[in-house]
């Protein structure tokens, strides 16, 4: 593992934004969603944050949270990342829109190179996109749409395998799958981490993703966010600001 401030392989930064105190009201971006223990939220955001940036090496951006932006901390829906390119997406609520100006603006602050989706037509979830290291999986759901699936096609000049599922590549269980945050290695001697939902959240989780060979699992609680949706991919944003080869 890479030493704090290093980076895990070829990600150098993670992204998170604040938990608000709008979120606990069960009102986020009118969705009616449950009301949470908003100190339990922000509890295991914490951890979170503290992983990535201790054990896996990476160095920590946190966007404050606003109050505006009930779901805000839900940032991963709001961008595509691969090398040193940036889609920011277009999520299929209004309410959610204006969620992507302050990743933008991170984003583009680190050097990447941003595109924007001007297409009113297409709806697109950054949760909804699975990179394997040579495709995209683009899932078709309420959130993302076949033009917003054909927007990352575009962008990132590869293969859109458009399923009726984000996951459905995988073999391992559906909510394994969503509840896992993969960071490639890239450094010799460094093996793969798999960032995941604990077995307590997960217990079916725990023992599929222990079948994986040759990976250090890192397990993290996101059981009180959940309630607003959040899977744990959707809880951060991974990237490099190196160069690529």
């Amino acid at each position: 593992m890479g030493t704090p401030g290093e980076g895990l392989g070829r990600c150098s930064h993670a992204l998170i934004r604040g938990v608000p105190e709008s979120l606990a009201s069960g009102q986020g971006a009118g969705a009616g969603l449950p009301a949470l223990d908003l100190a339990k939220a922000q509890r295991e955001h914490g951890v979170l944050g503290g992983k990535l940036r201790q054990r896996l090496g990476l160095q920590l951006l946190e966007l404050p949270p606003e109050e505006s932006l009930p779901l805000g901390p839900l940032l991963g829906d709001t961008a595509v990342i691969q090398g040193d390119t940036a889609l920011i997406t277009r999520p299929w609520s209004p309410a959610r829109r204006p969620e992507v100006d302050g990743v933008r603006k991170a984003l583009q602050d680190l050097g990447l190179r941003i595109v924007d989706i001007g297409d009113e037509n297409a709806t697109l979830d950054g949760t909804d996109v699975l990179f394997t290291g040579r495709e995209f999986f683009v899932g078709l759901s309420k959130w993302t749409n076949h033009r917003g699936a054909e927007i990352v096609a575009d962008t990132f000049r590869a293969m859109a395998v458009l399923t009726d599922h984000p996951y459905a590549s995988l073999t391992l269980p559906d909510d394994a799958a969503a509840d896992c945050l993969f960071l490639r290695p890239g450094l010799p001697g460094v093996p793969p981490f798999l960032l995941h939902r604990g077995g307590g959240d997960l217990p079916n989780s725990q023992e599929a993703l222990q079948k994986l060979s040759d990976v250090t699992l890192v397990p993290v609680s996101c059981s009180e966010l959940e309630k607003a949706g959040a899977g744990l991919s959707s809880l951060c944003l991974v990237l490099s600001t190196r160069p690529h080869g």
